[in-house]
């Protein structure tokens, strides 16, 4: 697929790259989640996740290597969509348990998802990733306009 397929406007402008981010979050089902251990071992898995429209919730087993790597640093970056038109999300992460998450949480995600880590035993746990980047590009022409947040703050408004 050429840029011209794409995005046969030519490059989006900032405003609708935002949109369609946000769009990304609500529709897509899965996510790449890059994380890394003390000594900087990498990791990278692909999990469900649900977007409540201001962070984004995981659920994966505390002892794997992923959530041992959340649990320890609650650093994170995730990747959404297509390397043709891809959301970049760096965040923290907070650690809970089933019997710490919010009401409502488990069933939108299960919904979302139609799998329900509540029932998949103890060793699950959820991943509030509160987003402090979050960069969109498509093609060589909109990397220079990228950056959607900083700081946890939206650089655009939107409606």
């Amino acid at each position: 697929m050429t840029a011209a397929e794409t995005h046969p406007d030519g490059p989006r402008g900032i405003e609708q790259r935002r949109r369609e981010a946000l769009e990304r979050l609500d529709r897509d089902i899965d996510v790449w989640v890059a994380t890394a251990d003390a000594d900087g071992e990498p990791t990278l898995v692909p999990l469900a996740f649900w977007w409540d429209g201001g962070a984004v919730w995981l659920a994966t087993r505390r002892t794997n290597p992923t959530g041992r790597n959340l649990s320890a640093s609650g650093r994170v970056r995730l990747c959404f969509g297509p390397t043709r038109d891809v959301v970049l999300m760096h965040g923290t992460a907070r650690t809970l348990t089933h019997e710490e998450l919010p009401a409502g949480v488990g069933d939108a995600f299960t919904a979302k998802d139609g799998w329900d880590p509540r029932e998949s035993g103890p060793s699950y746990v959820w991943f509030q990733v509160t987003p402090e980047v979050v960069k969109a590009w498509g093609t060589v022409p909109e990397m220079a306009d990228r950056d959607l947040m900083r700081d946890g703050k939206w650089l655009v408004l939107g409606d």
